[in-house]
Parts: structure tokens; C-alpha cells; sequence
């Protein structure tokens, strides 16, 4: 892990892991539980392009890969996916608290 270089990015870094925290802790489980699949493909979509945007490009690549299992149904590769990346912004979320 490492943090971004832009001054700009990294003050805004804490609240948009805390933003995607919560949007995978609370959004996402109704999502899955109604397989809501243009939604869930819609914040597929946005994880990529918001996490390559702040630098967080592991978690971009796991939204891609989150964009072709929606687009194909596998919900519970879909799940694993999702449960992995929010155990990963809570990694990011410590990292960042300790070196900012």
C-alpha cells in the first residue's frame, strides 16, 4: 500500500474509504439480497473508476472484475468479491490513519 501524492487526494482519501465502507457494509447486502444486478454493476462501475481516480488501483482492478461477474450472475463469486473488497478498504482505512 502506499498513499497518493497529491496533496488535494490525500485529504480527501479518509472519507472516501469511509464512503465505501459504508456503502459495502450497508448498500450492498440489500443489492445482493434483491440481485439488483444494473445497480450493483452501476457500483462496479464507480469503485473502478472513484479508486483509480484516488490511486487505489488494486481496488480499481477488483471492480473491473466486479463489472464481469455482475454482468454474468455469479453471485456468489459477486459476494466473496465484495466482502474481499471491503476488508480492504478497512486495511486502506488503518494504513492511512497511521501515516497520514
Amino acid at each position: 500500500m502506499k498513499l497518493p501524492e497529491d496533496p488535494f487526494i490525500l485529504e480527501l482519501l479518509p472519507e472516501f474509504i469511509d464512503s465505501w465502507i459504508d456503502e459495502l457494509s450497508n448498500n450492498f447486502p440489500k443489492l445482493m439480497k434483491d440481485k439488483n444486478d444494473t445497480d450493483l454493476y452501476r457500483m462496479a462501475h464507480t469503485m473502478k473508476g472513484s479508486c483509480y481516480q484516488f490511486g487505489l488501483n488494486e481496488l480499481g482492478d477488483i471492480g473491473v472484475e466486479l463489472m464481469k461477474l455482475i454482468k454474468n450472475q455469479e453471485w456468489e463469486k459477486v459476494d466473496s468479491q465484495c466482502n474481499y473488497v471491503l476488508s480492504e478498504f478497512v486495511k486502506y482505512k488503518e494504513f492511512v490513519k497511521s501515516n497520514i
